[in-house]
C-alpha cells in the first residue's frame, strides 16, 4: 500500500500542492484497503497521523506519544528540532498551517471510516470462555475461527498493562501455536484438554474462543480486532 512517512508534514518540499498530492494518494490507498476489509495496519497509521496533526494544529508542536513505537526517542528529538526551526520561519509555517487545515478533516473522515469498519467486524464476532475460567485471565489460549473456514487458529496470549502520558491501558501479545481442523470430535473443550496434555507451561490456562460470523481477512482485521476484543472481555471479567 502507498504509505505516508511519519514526518511527511516537514519532510522534503514544503509546498501545499505537493503535500496535497501525497496526502490524497495515501488516503485513496487507505480507502482501497478498507474496501477490501483490510483494517490494519492502515487504521492505526491513520490514527497516528491524525493525532499528530491535531497536536500541531492546536499547540504547534509535536508530541512523542502520538508517534508509533517504530520511531525512537532520538529520532523524534531530531524531528522535533526540525519542526521548531520551521515554526520560527513565518513563510514556511504559513504553508504548514494551510496543509494542516486541509488535511485534518480528511484524516478525520478516514479515521471515522476505519472506526465504522472496526465496529462492523466487532459486532460480528462472538467471544466465549472454553471450560472453567481460572481467576487469572491475563495469560492463556485464544482459539480463533474465521468464516467460512473449517480451521481453528490456536494462539498463546498474554495481556500486559502499559502507561503513557495520557492513560493506563492494556496491551496483548499473541503467538501462533498451530492450526487444527474442526470436526465433531474436536470441540473447543477437547482441544483445550489436548493442549493441557501436550503443553506443561500453562497448567491452568484461561481459554477463550473467538468466532467470526462474516468473512474478513484474518491477519489484517480478524486477529487484531479479536485481540482487542479479548482484552476488553478479560477486563470485564476482572472488574
Amino acid at each position: 500500500m502507498n504509505t505516508l512517512p511519519i514526518n511527511w508534514l516537514t519532510e522534503g518540499l514544503i509546498d501545499f500542492e505537493y503535500k496535497k498530492y501525497l496526502l490524497l494518494a495515501y488516503l485513496q490507498a487507505a480507502k482501497e484497503e478498507f474496501g477490501h476489509q483490510r483494517l490494519y495496519p492502515v487504521f492505526s497509521d491513520l490514527i497516528m497521523h491524525y493525532r499528530n496533526l491535531l497536536q500541531v494544529k492546536e499547540h504547534k508542536k509535536l508530541v512523542y506519544e502520538s508517534f508509533p513505537q517504530r520511531i525512537s526517542r532520538a529520532d523524534f528529538e531530531k524531528l522535533e528540532l526540525v519542526y521548531e526551526k520551521i515554526v520560527e520561519d513565518d513563510e514556511t509555517m504559513q504553508q504548514i498551517e494551510e496543509i494542516v487545515q486541509y488535511a485534518a478533516p480528511l484524516f478525520g473522515e478516514a479515521v471515522e471510516s476505519g472506526k465504522e469498519l472496526y465496529d462492523f467486524v466487532e459486532r460480528h464476532i462472538e467471544i466465549s470462555p472454553v471450560g472453567i475460567t481460572p481467576i487469572y485471565h491475563d495469560e492463556g489460549y485464544l482459539f480463533l475461527e474465521a468464516f467460512p473456514s473449517k480451521e481453528t487458529q490456536v494462539y498463546v496470549y498474554r495481556i500486559t498493562v502499559f502507561e503513557n502520558t495520557y492513560e493506563k491501558y492494556r496491551g496483548i501479545n499473541t503467538r501462533h501455536l498451530q492450526t487444527v481442523r474442526r470436526g465433531l470430535a474436536l470441540t473447543h473443550e477437547n482441544l483445550k484438554v489436548q493442549l493441557l496434555r501436550e503443553r506443561q507451561e500453562l497448567p491452568n490456562p484461561a481459554t477463550f474462543a473467538v468466532v467470526s460470523k462474516i468473512p474478513v481477512p484474518l491477519e489484517n482485521s480478524l486477529l487484531p480486532i479479536a485481540k482487542r476484543s479479548l482484552v476488553k472481555y478479560v477486563a470485564n471479567l476482572a472488574a
